[in-house]
């Protein structure tokens, strides 16, 4: 792994210059879909970031959860709304959570938190599939391979039945050393901690990894490791890519009900 300029290679912001107008992008489409679809808010724990909002479809069965990105130290769920339009378009309920930020918590904190809402979501007897962008992709894989009945003894083994991983991270030592891990508070066994590429692959299960076409090459190698490594350990696993997407722009079909994205997705709820 030497010879990499990591700072180049994970810096999305560096890289994708227009990202400021991408993502004021997203809070606009974000605001008009609440308006459209007003969500149902939960809550999964104390904090006021600690809350998940539901987007209902018109039928009942597995729900989509969507875990927004931005490096576990930026944005809430109110930026990702737009992105339960697909599937709401066929009537699928989508739960988009917040979390707290580092650097006022930990990355192994954050999981600890996507997991009190896949908790929390476990009342309304749906099982779930967990799709997440970048930071959110790593909680999605994190989720998929939680040992559910050791964190709450109430829970089925097979909470999580399948994740989609856009743009995901699954390995976060290469983070050490960028500009990315100030607030991270990344050292010593942290990142072997909280990189589920080094957990116990859940055999049985289902990963895509998707990455856009234009990502770095660590983006294209992280995707594509979890894929091979998790797939040699009996999970169904999937690598894709979007044609011709950054980092920002890798979830844009989720908007789109006629999406090949949206579709893959709806493949995995009936799984």
């Amino acid at each position: 792994m030497t010879g990499i300029d990591y700072e180049v290679e994970y810096n999305n912001r560096a890289r994708v210059p227009e990202n400021p107008a991408l993502m004021a992008g997203w809070a606009r489409d974000a605001a008009a879909y609440r308006e459209q679809h007003p969500p149902r808010r939960l809550t999964y724990g104390p904090g006021a970031r600690n809350v998940i909002d539901l987007f209902e479809g018109d039928r009942g069965g597995p729900l989509v959860v969507f875990i927004h990105g931005g490096y576990w130290q930026a944005l809430d769920g109110s930026s990702s709304s737009h992105c339960a339009r697909g599937l709401n378009g066929h009537g699928i309920g989508v739960a988009v959570p917040s979390y707290d930020l580092c650097p006022a918590v930990s990355v192994d904190d954050i999981i600890g938190e996507m997991r009190a809402a896949c908790r929390e979501l476990a009342k309304l007897g749906r099982p779930l599939v967990v799709s997440g962008h970048s930071a959110g992709g790593h909680l999605a894989a994190c989720m998929l391979a939680t040992d559910w009945p050791a964190f709450d003894a109430s829970l089925p083994n097979n909470l999580v039945r399948a994740a989609y991983a856009i743009s995901g991270l699954f390995e976060l030592e290469p983070l050490v050393g960028t500009t990315i891990n100030k607030a991270l508070g990344l050292d010593r066994d942290a990142p072997r901690a909280a990189s589920p590429l080094l957990w116990k692959a859940p055999a049985g299960a289902t990963l895509d990894a998707v990455v856009g076409g234009t990502e770095s090459a660590e983006y294209h190698r992280q995707s594509r490791t979890i894929v091979d490594v998790w797939g040699e350990a009996g999970v169904a696993t999937q690598f894709g890519t979007v044609p011709d997407a950054n980092h920002f722009t890798a979830i844009a079909p989720l908007a789109d009900p006629a999406s090949d994205m949206v579709a893959r997705l709806r493949q995995l709820t009936q799984i």
